[in-house]
């Protein structure tokens, strides 16, 4: 069974940067560009991450993995509403509920890493060695 760095190495973190990434905007010089998915295989694959997302609280919950029952288990449970919510957003195909939803993944992520991980500024920081 992998360790709980190695999960959200290579399950969580990957999920979240692919929600993450999926819908935005940048400003450079040539102004204003936005972006969101456009096609159903771009919809798909931020589906396929809400519902990794979605599922992350409870695999972080199996046996072994518990750091602590309270306090631990709350915030993988802020794992499981956030990425239900980043997945009813992607089903729902609208950019502006899948950024705000994302926003509350990070909100779940950073609410863990600093009462765990306090090193880790955010969930791509996070490395298996």
């Amino acid at each position: 069974m992998a360790n709980v760095k190695q999960l959200m190495s290579a399950v969580v973190e990957p999920a979240a940067e692919v929600y993450w990434d999926a819908v935005g905007s940048i400003i450079d010089v040539n102004g204003l560009n936005e972006f969101a998915p456009d096609t159903p295989e771009e919809w798909q694959a931020v589906r396929n991450a809400a519902i990794v997302l979605a599922e992350s609280g409870d695999l972080l919950m199996m046996e072994n993995r518990a750091i602590d029952q309270d306090r631990w288990s709350a915030l993988s449970e802020a794992m499981n509403a956030s990425g239900s919510l980043a997945l009813r957003a992607a089903e729902a195909e609208d950019s502006d509920a899948v950024f705000d939803a994302g926003a509350e993944v990070y909100f779940a992520c950073s609410a863990c890493h600093a009462a765990y991980a306090p090193e880790i500024v955010r969930p791509s920081d996070l490395r298996v060695e």
